[in-house]
């Protein structure tokens, strides 16, 4: 049941109707522009409480949403949804402060938020929201909302971090996890939670983006929050410009050092403004020495090249550092035993095959067949992409008439921006490299494993073939076959971790594919 009453202190048509004193409803203020979403359990009292509110008293209407079995923590968790969901749709502004408290366990769980979606169509044809759930739940504004309800683990650790903001004058916070553990969530959580203390501007803090394609989508869901402003997605290269108080940095271990890189002579200034040694300052230094307090996302296996910080200069600011752990997984339905499948698997280390449920993982022998599974599962549930080690060469960058790829007669392009390519138009008909798909969520990947890994059944390992490697800043300077090898193992566990409901591999060599064949059923 959802009833619209004018928002106005001491409405008598609200206190004498029904469910408006003394039970649980959530209710959605709103005047088509702004809009305030909130749970009580008197509906008339807080109506009174709000209109004396003055963020809030110029909201023109206020809808009340209930049932005759509603309780305490279903309203809980439908306040929650209706926020995450209202500030993705984007067609009005978003007043609250937070998420909401949902996540909560109770009875028939699952029984009331199957009839969620119910509501979400009512509020459609009330014209209060205007896309469906599939295109909100597929959108950059709902997957790195900061409105989302954490898990208990990102909760406890953003408490750990603020109080540890709040009482100290200098920090370090790590929080460590694997693909999919929600730490851009917690990082957008984080940035709009601090950017509410009266102690800090906006200018005060920012996130930090090493990579170009993941730093304009979230400037583009920071933009649309109220409170804060694109500008607070920054480069490693920005946080130079001046002192900030406060420095979150997504995906860290894509932070570059002096190694491979494009602009040496812009990088050689930035270490000699800080006083650093030409050769051996990098941008973990730039975060350090630019910032009071620095919070910093990190895992070491999605080091995907060279100039990526080594893993040793992380292990030293970790010892002066307070270290976090997430635990729950986020993205992958099959949950973090798969995300621990897949690393096992690319590292020798699995024994025997595991089905998950609510995930779909098959070896694809006939490319063409691949192209229109995901072809198919982008109509029924959309962001379903192709993607790819870096084994094959792009010569479309040379020549935009020609192909990149070719499998089973089937030809294709690299992907053709590097700019949120997920969400760009023509992204069905190219492939994804490393460098476009890390840090972002899709709904089901084919993911082509090239001739740049294979086994040898023999020694009882992978090996790999510089020669079908085609990242030139991804293997100069490398002697090391081994360390080669750790880079693009660590490009297919990172991409085999994009799929949030199921992934179809492709793959080129006979002995990689029979390897792979040990753990994945074979169409």
């Amino acid at each position: 049941m959802i009833k619209t009453y004018d928002f106005a202190r001491n409405n008598e048509d609200i206190k004498n109707k029904p469910f408006c004193m003394n039970w649980p409803v959530v209710y959605i203020i709103e005047d088509g522009t702004s809009v305030y979403i909130g749970e009580t359990n008197n509906f008339y009292n807080r109506t009174n409480t709000h209109s004396l509110d003055d963020e809030k008293k110029h909201l023109k209407r206020i809808h009340m949403i209930t049932k005759n079995d509603f309780n305490s923590s279903v309203i809980a968790d439908i306040e929650s949804f209706l926020i995450r969901h209202f500030d993705a749709d984007n067609q009005m502004v978003v007043l609250n402060k937070n998420g909401g408290r949902g996540n909560l366990l109770y009875y028939q769980k699952e029984f009331y938020y199957s009839k969620i979606p119910s509501i979400w169509e009512r509020l459609l044809k009330k014209r209060l929201v205007t896309h469906d759930l599939v295109q909100i739940e597929n959108s950059d504004l709902f997957k790195y909302s900061p409105y989302t309800s954490l898990s208990d683990d990102q909760l406890a650790i953003s408490e750990m971090i603020i109080d540890y903001i709040k009482t100290k004058e200098e920090s370090i916070s790590i929080i460590d996890g694997l693909p999919g553990t929600g730490k851009t969530v917690l990082a957008m959580y984080l940035l709009k939670l601090l950017s509410l203390y009266d102690s800090l501007t906006a200018d005060d803090i920012a996130l930090v983006v090493p990579m170009s394609s993941l730093r304009s989508t979230l400037k583009s869901v920071v933009k649309t929050v109220k409170g804060l402003k694109a500008s607070m997605v920054i480069g490693p290269a920005d946080v130079v410009k001046k002192n900030y108080k406060i420095l979150i940095v997504d995906e860290a271990h894509r932070l570059r050092r002096r190694v491979n890189i494009t602009n040496y002579g812009s990088f050689d200034k930035v270490n000699k403004n800080l006083e650093l040694d030409k050769n051996e300052g990098n941008e973990l230094d730039w975060i350090m020495k630019s910032s009071r307090h620095q919070i910093l996302f990190y895992d070491e296996n999605q080091s995907v090249r060279p100039s990526d910080v080594i893993v040793e200069d992380f292990y030293k600011v970790k010892e002066l550092a307070t270290v976090y752990t997430l635990e729950s997984q986020h993205r992958v339905a099959a949950g973090i035993n798969y995300v621990n499948y897949i690393k096992n698997i690319f590292t020798n280390m699995q024994n025997g095959i595991v089905h998950f449920d609510n995930y779909d993982s098959l070896i694809i022998d006939d490319f063409s067949y691949l192209v229109e599974l995901i072809n198919n599962k982008d109509k029924e549930v959309g962001l379903s992409r192709v993607v790819s080690g870096y084994s094959f060469e792009w010569v479309s960058k040379r020549d935009k008439s020609l192909s990149d790829i070719t499998l089973d007669g089937i030809s294709m392009q690299w992907n053709t921006t590097a700019s949120n390519w997920v969400n760009s138009k023509n992204a069905l008909e190219e492939v994804g490299c490393i460098h476009t798909v890390q840090g972002y969520d899709l709904n089901y990947i084919g993911l082509i494993i090239g001739k740049d890994i294979d086994y040898d059944f023999e020694l009882k390992k992978f090996i790999v073939d510089r020669d079908q490697y085609f990242d030139i800043k991804g293997k100069a300077t490398i002697d090391s076959e081994e360390q080669l090898l750790e880079y693009i193992r660590n490009i297919y566990i990172t991409l085999s971790t994009r799929a949030i409901k199921g992934i179809y591999f492709y793959i080129c060599n006979d002995n990689m594919k029979k390897y792979m064949q040990q753990y994945f059923d074979t169409k």
